[in-house]
């Protein structure tokens, strides 16, 4: 996204699911005090998902695609939740819920609901961070394509899926929830389903493969370069490209 300009074909459900599930699974340590390795993944999963937000935010397209927005079908949400037009509302929502939850904890860590609460807690965190590849999923289908999804994060989430399911059921009994691997377990299944949409559909029919092929080199003079190209006569709106095969290539003028 940063090197493109662009975050079309991102969805920003995925920074919301991961920081959302994060935030309560750093809430469910208290309770629960599961392994330490998993607590500082998901300290580590809100720096990398607030930086992947801002991102995200900072290189939206003029005409910006949302979240399950795709053609004619368009899902309006309740008070536009996380489809507003400025940065400052994912901002304030994150500190809010946050600030909630920190207010939660010290009014009820001192009583004996807190270890339910915390349960809870935990279970609700587990669930959201499962249904992180649903979005992706859906955005996919919805356009019959992968464009603007790195292949490169599909790999690094089964490859991550993989490593995660080994963690969860090499670990000494009781150091891991079940909550944890059942979870795990539905979240691996939707990235495999992730890439076999890759697989299957690529960049979609919009991608890189129906793409017009652009000219490689035009003379400037009007004489035919080691492409087989040559510099056709402007006109008041096209610029014509006269191919060695005798077709006309054409584009809008820019400027």
């Amino acid at each position: 996204m940063h090197r493109t300009r662009s975050s079309a074909g991102f969805s920003l459900d995925i920074p919301l699911i991961m920081l959302l599930a994060s935030i309560l699974k750093v809430f469910y340590w208290f309770g629960a005090h599961y392994n330490t390795s998993l607590l500082v993944q998901a300290l580590l999963m809100i720096v990398v998902h607030l930086l992947c937000l801002h991102v995200a935010l900072t290189n939206r397209p003029v005409q910006n695609t949302m979240p399950f927005q795709t053609g004619a079908d368009k899902w309006k949400r309740p008070y536009d939740f996380w489809q507003w037009r400025t940065t400052r509302p994912y901002w304030s929502f994150l500190t809010y819920f946050s600030l909630a939850l920190l207010c939660l904890h010290l009014l009820i860590s001192p009583t004996r609901l807190f270890i339910p609460y915390a349960d809870l807690l935990g279970y609700i965190a587990l669930s959201i961070e499962a249904t992180l590849p649903l979005p992706q999923l859906y955005a996919n289908y919805s356009r019959r394509g992968c464009a603007g999804f790195r292949p490169s994060v599909i790999v690094n989430w089964v490859i991550g899926d993989t490593f995660k399911m080994w963690f969860f059921f090499a670990s000494s009994s009781g150091e891991v929830p079940w909550a944890f691997k059942v979870c795990g377990i539905f979240q691996a299944s939707c990235d495999l389903g992730l890439a076999v949409q890759y697989l299957v559909w690529g960049d979609g029919p919009g991608g890189k493969e129906g793409a017009s092929p652009v000219p490689e080199y035009i003379g400037l003079d009007g004489v035919q370069g080691d492409g087989g190209v040559g510099l056709g006569v402007m006109g008041a709106e096209k610029v014509g490209i006269e191919m060695a095969e005798g077709h006309l290539w054409e584009r809008p003028r820019t400027g």
